[in-house]
């Protein structure tokens, strides 16, 4: 079956996580994206490796995010470099870039002489604060970018200091997938006017607009602290509950007939009408589910639950995630 994205070639000037991430996005929906490194290659190809790390050994991570890509080595900072870069322009449908704003403007190619070269180009430039926010030039990183939106605050248990999650949040759903779409809807109006476009996707400004339950509390008065809220420690229907062998369950019954279904499986019908409660009846409620899956396994809860449909799963660890049935197909 053909890709959605067949014919479409995307030119990645982008380096590390969030650029190539969109990029490779686009490469699996068929894009045929050309991979622009200097001349001594991308330094993501060596980032992570131990320091004993053979010299022709290429980084996990650099393999991921470019699979799927064609790779050219230009200096764009000579003549040459800029005139392949710019034939390569004519011929393109979009470029991704991922540098400080101004730096392919003092190349000489930034958005306004592309579109010089290409009237339909899509032009889309990731940034962590935006091209032209008082912040525009500021140094960043994921953690930054989720402290500046409002988002680090709101992960982490009850009582506790922010948590960092392993899944980057502002650079995978500000970055990368928020480009990745804004560029399929600048590639459909391109082709239906003919018209180029600049996508700036600021990934701080991305997160926080996903910032959804927080904003819902925040819109009634105030969002509550972290491990406070519906979904983040507030509500016993939802939550992470440790098993009898350290491992844990991920208990996600948050309607009514999931959280009976729960409640009727390990025989503790009194907490039915309090699945959503809060405060201290919440608390209470979380310590009864939490003494009774410390009586077993997370094998013999998996094993349990697999013949229940009330959103209960086990937390698996990446490797189990990878030899799951799930994964399989």
């Amino acid at each position: 079956m053909t890709q959605p994205l067949t014919g479409i070639r995307i030119l990645d000037l982008t380096r590390l996580l969030p650029g190539p991430a969109c990029t490779r996005m686009l490469a699996d929906w068929g894009a045929e994206v050309i991979k622009i490194e200097p001349p001594e290659g991308d330094y993501a190809n060596r980032l992570g490796l131990p320091a004993d790390a053979p010299a022709d050994q290429v980084a996990p991570l650099y393999s991921i995010v470019n699979r799927g890509k064609q790779v050219e080595r230009l200096d764009v900072k000579s003549e040459a470099g800029r005139a392949r870069l710019l034939s390569l322009v004519t011929e393109s449908d979009a470029l991704v870039e991922g540098f400080r704003p101004g730096v392919m403007t003092r190349l000489g190619l930034g958005y306004e002489a592309l579109r010089e070269h290409n009237a339909a180009l899509v032009y889309c430039a990731i940034t962590g604060y935006g091209s032209d926010s008082p912040w525009a030039h500021r140094a960043g990183h994921d953690i930054n970018y989720l402290a500046m939106s409002g988002v680090l605050d709101q992960i982490g248990e009850r009582g506790r200091p922010p948590a960092i999650s392993n899944w980057q949040i502002a650079d995978l759903a500000g970055g990368a997938l928020a480009a990745a779409a804004r560029i399929c809807a600048a590639l459909v109006q391109a082709k239906l006017s003919g018209q180029c476009s600049f996508v700036d996707v600021s990934m701080t400004h991305e997160v926080a607009g996903l910032n959804i339950i927080a904003e819902h509390g925040l819109a009634l008065g105030a969002a509550r602290p972290r491990g406070e809220d519906w979904l983040t420690g507030g509500w016993p229907c939802y939550g992470v509950y440790p098993t009898g062998d350290g491992r844990f369950l991920a208990v996600g019954a948050l309607e009514e007939k999931f959280w009976h279904l729960l409640c009727d499986a390990l025989q503790m019908p009194h907490l039915k009408a309090l699945g959503c409660s809060e405060g201290i009846v919440a608390l209470r409620v979380r310590k009864e589910l939490a003494d009774r899956f410390a009586t077993q396994s997370l094998a013999a809860w998996t094993e349990f639950f697999d013949r229940i449909d009330c959103c209960v799963t086990p937390v698996l660890t990446l490797a189990e995630a990878r030899e799951h049935q799930l994964f399989k197909n």
